[in-house]
């Protein structure tokens, strides 16, 4: 079987049976410690995952410091750890710096449309919904093919990519790796639902950022490296053999990169697609409290910057310092194109410089990224096949207790799809670079038209329909057409080049823009904001009109607590209660002009004026994400010592800031719940021992 078929087997840097061990037991561990915390959050927190509500969108209910975790937990994927320091082997230093801004500004996008839809659809569960509300049945089947390619082929590329390196280091089969990396998270996401991804997201958070802040300092302070100004030196006294066609004087220290900057440009667009086009960054923000979400979603996308930047400049530069040099595995051979591709560069230098310890920590860095994202992936992908696939065509009586075994059981269904996903693309012959490059082609089309479905009541149904399917054929025509104009054939190799796959995603992009316009201004129509709360009201009733029936009053919401101080400052701050929502026959039937938004005009203001921030918030960070840092050091310039530097300890110290922001705060802003939860604990451990005293 050629290397193309079972990916790229490097050298073996730890045995098969420590690399199974090591896969089932922190499976095994994880799986535990989530269940037992689902067991503590309904017992004690009044927090029950077996309704849908919470299973898809946590009751609307969490905080500023969770919602950061998981946001940048979903959002770390192992590219921006394994891969950001292959690509710095590759480029150079300016490919870490392009990595960081080419992740912070989608995020802050996604605030500024995370509170739009809580201002127009504040009821919704998915993204699929707001598109159903509007454009009908063809519209919500396009967009639903959009999410769950996007969703699908996003997460299938994760375990390839993972399953790619255990293979590569371990030798363990592909096909064991790919079915052992999602098979713990089934059990704990089909369970526990969205907040159990919550909370795994907080304990992977905390774990990699300890590990990524390790790798970091430890390959840094090793003697080998010498520290910062060892490492300069270093680099510089390689430069000769570490030259790199395309930069400035072929230095690997100069922020004028070519082939730098043509990744940072289409990584920028793949990864907006992934972003706006998952359902689960825009469940994320349904589940966040009202006012949690900008806030929430921006410190995540500020904190997110550091870990490329610092852990790939590091590493990758120390993995060009040394690969000629006996310490490295490879040595006296080097390091080939498809290993580096493979993402092989970290695990060499880890256990080159840290040893089997190292090897180990690597093993639960990939698995703790890669189960965020499994685990996210499966509640969004659950989300649309059980709410907007079987609840809208196939059982639109559907109880709560039936959407929920539905959820259940496409949780299952995922996993084993993305399985095979992984497995056929594997056996095709792609690696992480290809992935990277044809990700923003498949999944850029649907981003404006989607935006423009919140932002202008122009859109037609016909504009929001065909646009995304032209653009699609746009971008790959542009793709496949710029291979073979350049290197006179489409394959593999050609496909996986920079210029063909930047073309490509500029026009899958921004053509459906033309499209929609074109379209729109041929028949225009304008769309009534207000039809989203009739249609949206009477489904949040449908979906509790047991509740309502039991309380018609409707004075208070499920699950609600008046004993927690946070939740009762929360609750002033907070319009989505069930309650406010009218009878589903009343609201049906209601005249546009008689529909209330469930909503005060206080809470309203409030939701606008976040809405403003989040706009200011996501124009800084591009204008200097994009411009006012990268550009004025795009020039012939090599970094001095002293600015390398200040460019490594910045890298480092926003590590720490990221810690802080999505590890430490977290703990604090849900202090009174987890005080709350050892309390309950304790109380229960106690009376538990006083009964078996008394017997």
């Amino acid at each position: 079987m050629s290397q193309a078929q079972i990916g790229i087997h490097g050298i073996d840097l730890v045995p098969q049976g420590t690399a199974y061990g090591l896969l089932i037991g922190l499976s095994i561990l994880f799986c535990g410690v989530i269940l037992i915390a689902i067991k503590v959050q309904k017992a004690y927190l009044s927090e029950d995952s077996a309704t849908s509500e919470m299973f898809m969108v946590a009751n609307r209910s969490v905080g500023t410091g969770l919602t950061a975790s998981a946001v940048f937990s979903s959002w770390m994927w192992i590219n921006e750890t394994v891969l950001s320091a292959a690509m710095c082997y590759r480029y150079g230093l300016a490919v870490p710096l392009w990595w960081g801004s080419g992740l912070c500004f989608q995020i802050a996008l996604m605030a500024a449309l995370g509170v739009m839809a809580k201002i127009r659809v504040p009821y919704a569960h998915t993204s699929l919904e707001i598109i159903k509300m509007r454009y009908g049945t063809v519209g919500h089947l396009v967009f639903i093919v959009l999410n769950l390619t996007n969703n699908v082929f996003g997460c299938a590329s994760m375990i390839l990519v993972g399953s790619q390196l255990v293979y590569g280091v371990s030798g363990m089969h592909f096909v064991a790796a790919t079915i052992l990396i999602p098979l713990g998270v089934v059990l704990y996401t089909a369970v526990g639902g969205l907040k159990a991804t919550f909370l795994t997201d907080f304990l992977h958070t905390a774990v990699a950022l300890i590990l990524i802040i390790f790798f970091t300092l430890k390959v840094l302070t090793h003697d080998a490296v010498g520290g910062i100004h060892g490492l300069y030196d270093k680099v510089v006294a390689t430069a000769s053999e570490n030259y790199i066609s395309g930069n400035y004087e072929g230095s690997l220290l100069t922020m004028k990169s070519k082939e730098a900057i043509i990744w940072g440009l289409i990584l920028k667009f793949g990864n907006l697609a992934l972003v706006v086009m998952d359902t689960a960054f825009w469940q994320k923000s349904f589940a966040s409290e009202v006012n949690s979400t900008v806030p929430a979603y921006n410190l995540a996308a500020v904190a997110v910057f550091g870990i490329p930047w610092g852990l790939g400049t590091v590493l990758g530069l120390s993995a060009r310092a040394l690969h000629h040099t006996p310490i490295f595995p490879t040595y006296p051979g080097d390091i080939t194109d498809t290993e580096v591709s493979a993402g092989l560069v970290m695990p060499y230098l880890v256990k080159a410089l840290i040893g089997d310890a190292g090897i180990v920590a690597f093993f639960v860095l990939v698995f703790m990224a890669l189960t965020s994202t499994v685990s996210s992936s499966m509640i969004a992908v659950s989300s649309i096949l059980s709410f907007d696939l079987y609840k809208t065509y196939f059982n639109p009586k559907a109880t709560d207790k039936m959407l929920l075994r539905a959820s259940h059981i496409t949780v299952v269904f995922h996993a084993i799809f993305i399985t095979g996903i992984s497995i056929a693309l594997n056996y095709g012959g792609a690696n992480m670079t290809w992935i990277g490059y044809f990700r923003p082609i498949l999944s850029c089309p649907g981003i404006i038209p989607l935006g423009l479905t919140l932002f202008w009541d122009g859109q037609t149904t016909l504009a929001a329909i065909v646009s995304p399917v032209l653009g699609f054929f746009t971008g790959l025509s542009i793709w496949l057409g710029t291979a073979h104009a350049l290197y006179g054939e489409v394959n593999m190799t050609t496909t996986g080049s920079g210029l063909p796959a930047l073309y490509g995603a500029i026009g899958s992009f921004f053509s459906p823009a033309i499209y929609s316009v074109v379209i729109s201004l041929c028949k225009p129509s304008k769309f009534d904001w207000r039809e989203f709360l009739r249609i949206e009201l009477a489904e949040e009733a449908q979906i509790h009109a047991d509740d309502n029936k039991s309380d018609p009053t409707g004075t208070q919401t499920p699950n609600s607590d008046t004993s927690d101080p946070e939740r009762i400052t929360a609750g002033k701050e907070k319009s989505l209660a069930v309650s406010a929502v009218p009878a589903p026959v009343r609201t049906a039937q209601l005249p546009l002009d008689e529909i209330q938004h469930p909503f005060s005009e206080q809470t309203l203001k409030e939701l606008h004026r976040w809405m403003k921030i989040a706009w200011v918030i996501f124009v800084v960070l591009v204008l200097v994400t994009f411009i006012l840092w990268p550009r004025p050091l795009y020039r012939d310039y090599i970094f001095t010592k002293s600015f390398f530097s200040g460019w490594v300890s910045v890298a480092i110290v926003w590590q720490f800031f990221a810690f802080l922001a999505v590890v430490v705060y977290p703990l604090y802003d849900g202090r009174y719940e987890i005080e709350k939860g050892v309390r309950g604990i304790a109380n229960a451990t106690r009376g538990f021992f006083w009964e078996k005293k008394g017997e």
